[in-house]
C-alpha cells in the first residue's frame, strides 16, 4: 500500500490524483509514484489513461469510471477499497471531480470510513487564470454554461453583478453563441479565451467581448477552451 498519509485504517485509500491537461510532462513526482504503488486506477476513458501510464512505464488496472455510468462502477472500487487496497482516481485531464467524473465515488469512498487523499497537479482553471491578465485574487469557477440560449441567458443574468472574475468551461464550437449571450447580458466586458493549454496549438486570445465576436466570425476554432470574463465593476 502506498504509503503517503498517516492515520489509515485497514481499509485502502483513494488517492484522487491530477494529470495533465495537455502535454504530459505537466504531471507531479508524487502523482507518478502513487500511480504506480496503487491496486487500480479509476479512469474517465482507459484509453487516455493508458497514454501515460505507458508514459512512464506504468502497467495498472484500468476500471473505466465515466459520467453518466458513474454509479455502475462505484461498488467495484469501493469493494478494492474495502479489502485494504489502494486505488487512484483520475479523469482524462486535470483533477477528478471539477467538472469531470468523481464526485459520487468520493462521497461513497468517504461513506464507507475511506480517507480520501487529493495529490494536486494541473488544473485549466489555474493554467488560465495565472496567464489571462485579469484581476485573480477573487475568481468564480462556473463549469460548463447551460447548452440552451434561454438557460445560458438566466445564468449569465444571475452573475451581471458578480465582481469576481468568471471561469467558464466551453467547447470551441460554442464560442460565437457564448460571447453573443456574454454581450447582450454582461455588456462588453474584457473577455480571455485560453484554447488548448499546455499543447502545441496553445493560444490566449484577449479583447472585449464586441473585440473576440468580430475576430473569431472570421476564424473558427478548435478544441477545448477555458474562458475567463471579467467581473463587475
Amino acid at each position: 500500500m502506498c504509503g503517503d498519509a498517516t492515520g489509515a485504517g485497514p481499509k485502502g485509500r483513494l488517492f484522487v490524483v491530477a494529470t495533465p491537461i495537455g502535454n504530459l510532462e505537466d504531471i507531479t513526482f508524487r502523482a507518478v509514484r502513487i500511480l504506480g504503488e496503487v491496486e487500480a486506477v479509476a479512469c474517465e476513458d482507459t484509453r487516455q489513461t493508458l497514454k501515460l501510464l505507458n508514459k512512464y512505464g506504468l502497467r495498472k488496472r484500468l476500471i473505466s469510471y465515466f459520467h453518466p455510468r458513474e454509479g455502475r462502477k462505484v461498488p467495484e472500487i469501493i469493494g478494492i477499497l474495502r479489502s485494504g487496497k489502494d486505488v487512484a482516481l483520475v479523469s482524462d485531464a486535470g483533477t477528478p471531480g471539477i467538472s469531470d467524473p468523481g464526485f459520487p465515488l468520493i462521497r461513497e469512498a468517504l461513506k464507507e470510513g475511506v480517507s480520501v487523499i487529493p495529490v494536486p497537479g494541473p488544473s485549466a482553471v489555474a493554467a488560465a487564470l495565472s496567464a489571462a491578465g485579469l484581476p485573480t485574487h477573487r475568481f468564480l469557477f462556473a463549469g460548463f454554461p447551460p447548452p440552451k440560449k434561454e438557460g445560458l441567458r438566466k445564468f449569465l443574468l444571475s452573475l451581471k453583478e458578480e465582481k469576481a472574475t468568471l471561469v467558464f468551461y466551453l467547447p470551441t464550437r460554442r464560442i460565437l453563441e457564448f460571447l453573443e449571450a456574454v454581450l447582450a447580458g454582461l455588456g462588453a466586458r474584457r473577455v480571455v479565451i485560453a484554447r488548448e493549454l499546455t499543447k502545441i496549438h496553445e493560444e490566449f486570445i484577449r479583447g472585449t467581448a464586441v473585440d473576440l465576436l468580430q475576430e473569431l466570425e472570421k476564424r473558427p476554432l478548435k478544441g477545448e477552451a477555458t474562458v475567463l470574463i471579467e467581473g463587475y465593476r
